[in-house]
């Protein structure tokens, strides 16, 4: 059993480089803050990992588990490691954080997720989120990759069993009313008028494909952090502090699927399976399972989901179980996925709200799933929030990771 004992995460409308500001100031102000949030001394940590994806691509830097050593003389010698799975790195690196603790080698982890990605022209950013792709083999086309392997998906859904844009700008809708109630939400200040959400190439205008810039989530630069304990470790947390065990959440349960690296194959593989992206679907019964929860979203009082592009959470509706496949739309038109509806979809704002810098959406993710379950959400608070799902895509579902969070 892996206890979650809080965390922090920094204001995703920051932009590092104009505030001079480097990968090194951004991660010891997230372990500082984070070990002031959950009340805990740099000596107690054990171990430490940290999810990132493209350090060398954006700031030259590799080999970021050394930050630890770096930031504070206490982890001079702690054990660090440092996971890459695309936009999953951060939920890669909390499930090897458990690992270690299910193991028993430690019983108190810090997982950092990091990404600076403002720091270069869009284009270049472009080009280095598309080495999660299959480099030199997919989209070869493409001004942005990215956006038009998910104008692909939308393809797909319409092929399927048809797709109108409305549902995909409800969702964009949903998301950036959700980041205006998060006070780290990138866009909490943004404000768009009513030909926002529409196919207006004006006001939103064409990036590829059929994915316009409202279905686009945010290049961002972020940090989050979470502090990861055994039962053992978290019991003397809770007795120290004079508050119950109960009190604490626990990642109850846990998904990993991976997939071919090509989307081609992928759809292909699908083709006769009622999930476009199998792999996806399995992962979130994995972790509903481990959970010992209902393989339905009975169970479910909020999901944290990746909507890199509204074609993304789309999908993830579906994969969910809210409804059968390929009646995504249902949901959005009932209202099941808004705040105060049957099944809250991102009440932080998600990717397109909130940000998404990649290596911490995963850690980020997990942070929120905390702050729902005990009641520290704020103004997005979900109401009688005790069991949140997580799902985290990297590639184009290359790698999935689910977590099921919950008292």
């Amino acid at each position: 059993m892996v206890y979650l004992l809080g965390g922090w995460q920094s204001d995703f409308s920051a932009n590092w480089s104009r505030q001079g500001r480097e990968l090194v100031d951004a991660f010891a102000e997230a372990v500082g803050e984070g070990l002031d949030a959950a009340q805990l001394d740099p000596e107690e940590i054990e171990t430490g990992h940290v999810g990132n994806f493209a350090g060398e691509l954006f700031a030259g830097q590799g080999l970021l588990g050394g930050m630890f050593g770096q930031v504070h003389p206490a982890f001079d010698g702690l054990p660090t490691a440092r996971h890459e799975a695309a936009c999953a790195s951060g939920s890669v690196a909390i499930l090897a954080a458990t690992a270690e603790i299910e193991a028993g080698r430690y019983d108190l982890a810090c997982v950092v997720g990091i990404e600076q990605m403002r720091n270069v022209p869009g284009q270049k950013a472009a080009e280095n989120l598309g080495s999660a792709a299959w480099a030199g083999h997919e989209f070869q086309d493409a001004r942005f990759l990215w956006p038009r392997a998910f104008s692909d998906l939308a393809d797909e859904y319409d092929r399927r069993y048809g797709l109108k844009y409305e549902h995909l700008m409800a969702i964009s809708e949903i998301n950036f009313a959700n980041g205006r109630r998060n006070p780290n939400a990138q866009t909490r200040d943004w404000r768009f008028g009513s030909e926002a959400f529409t196919e207006n190439d004006e006001t939103n205008p064409v990036v590829e494909g059929r994915t316009r810039k409202q279905d686009c989530g945010q290049v961002t630069d972020g940090t989050a952090v979470v502090f990861l304990a055994s039962a053992e470790r978290a019991r003397a947390y809770a007795d120290k502090r004079g508050i119950a065990l109960e009190s604490l959440p626990r990642i109850k349960g846990w998904g990993h699927r991976s997939a071919p690296i090509s989307y081609a194959r992928k759809i292909e593989n699908s083709r006769h399976e009622p999930y476009v992206f199998p792999q996806v679907r399995r992962a979130i019964l994995d972790a509903r399972a481990r959970a010992g929860i209902a393989d339905d979203v009975s169970g479910i009082d909020a999901v944290e989901t990746h909507d890199c592009f509204t074609a993304t959470e789309y999908m993830a509706i579906d994969h969910l179980g809210l409804t059968a496949p390929g009646e995504s739309w249902k949901a959005i038109e009932a209202g099941d996925i808004a705040h105060g509806g049957r099944l809250p979809i991102n009440p932080s704002g998600g990717l397109i709200g909130a940000g998404h810098p990649v290596g911490a959406t995963g850690v980020r993710m997990a942070l929120d799933a905390f702050k729902q379950v005990t009641g520290k959400a704020g103004d997005y608070q979900v109401d009688g929030a005790r069991t949140v799902q997580t799902l985290n895509i990297g590639g184009s579902t290359t790698t999935t990771v689910s977590l099921v969070v919950g008292l």
